[in-house]
């Protein structure tokens, strides 16, 4: 079952939606306004997305939202608080959407050439 975690006001959230929608992938989505992800969802994700970025420090960056207000409070942090303080700040610090696809397979941001292998 493939997740994204997002919100309902993110325009990236809605286009991967309707990206999924469109190819009838089910999809199940978790607003994280309502519920944030839990420390191991969070850490299997990151898991995820260091196996392609190489690193868990590479993919805590792939996962920070570099335009966010926030941001500023996490630049010169080092790895191992950055990715607690992106644990304790999702929303406002995480780049969206997540998408997850079992807990091999993760994705930040728009990829739909990566989302194409998962069919």
């Amino acid at each position: 079952m493939i997740q994204i975690f997002g919100t309902t006001k993110s325009f990236d959230c809605k286009t991967a939606q309707r990206w999924f929608a469109e190819r009838r992938i089910p999809v199940q989505f978790v607003d994280l306004k309502d519920k944030e992800m839990s420390r191991g969802e969070f850490d299997s994700v990151v898991d995820a997305i260091a196996r392609s970025a190489g690193s868990r420090s590479d993919a805590i960056e792939m996962m920070t939202d570099k335009n966010s207000k926030e941001y500023s409070s996490i630049a010169y942090l080092d790895d191992s608080d950055k990715a607690d303080k992106l644990f304790e700040n999702q929303l406002k610090l995480m780049k969206l959407p997540v998408c997850r696809n079992g807990k091999q397979i993760a994705t930040v941001g728009l990829q739909q050439k990566t989302w194409e292998e998962w069919k």
